[in-house]
């Protein structure tokens, strides 16, 4: 796992319990929070991205103590993590320009969120196919790193 990498998850999948965790104590300022925060529809829409959040938390953490600890399975959990964490931000992306709410406040971090993950997968992916090829063709120089 690239340190990049490893860095970026912990600090998304960290900033993540970190958010929701300063959203249901209302800790954030006013002045930071979205437009129409009070409409009821937004707050649920707002709330309906806590499981996949913290899905995407959980998988990325779960990935980086797979890869500390030398298991395999990192490498499928950082892929689902990494997928699950780009569509996170594109769905908010999608909704704030169907609005038309061009607030940087917002489109940052989902901006952040949909692309830094697309640096990554390819070659997670890439890796994955190339170990499986390898698998079968009896060969063992594939390396598990990316």
């Amino acid at each position: 796992m690239p340190k990049s990498l490893k860095g970026l998850m912990i600090a998304t999948d960290v900033g993540f319990l970190i958010y929701w965790t300063i959203t249901f104590l209302h800790l954030i300022p006013p002045e930071y929070l979205y437009q129409d925060y009070h409409n009821e529809l937004l707050v649920a829409w707002n709330l309906s991205f806590v499981p996949l959040d913290l899905f995407i938390s959980i998988t990325g953490l779960w990935s980086i103590s797979c890869y500390n600890r030398g298991h395999a399975l990192w490498k499928p959990l950082a892929i689902v993590s990494l997928v699950m964490t780009s569509c996170s931000g594109l769905q908010a992306i999608a909704f704030w320009s169907f609005r038309l709410d061009l607030d940087p406040m917002w489109w940052t971090p989902n901006l952040f969120l949909l692309i830094y993950p697309l640096f990554y997968l390819p070659r997670l992916i890439k890796a994955g196919q190339q170990k499986r090829i390898g698998a079968l063709t009896g060969s063992s120089e594939v390396s598990d790193e990316v």
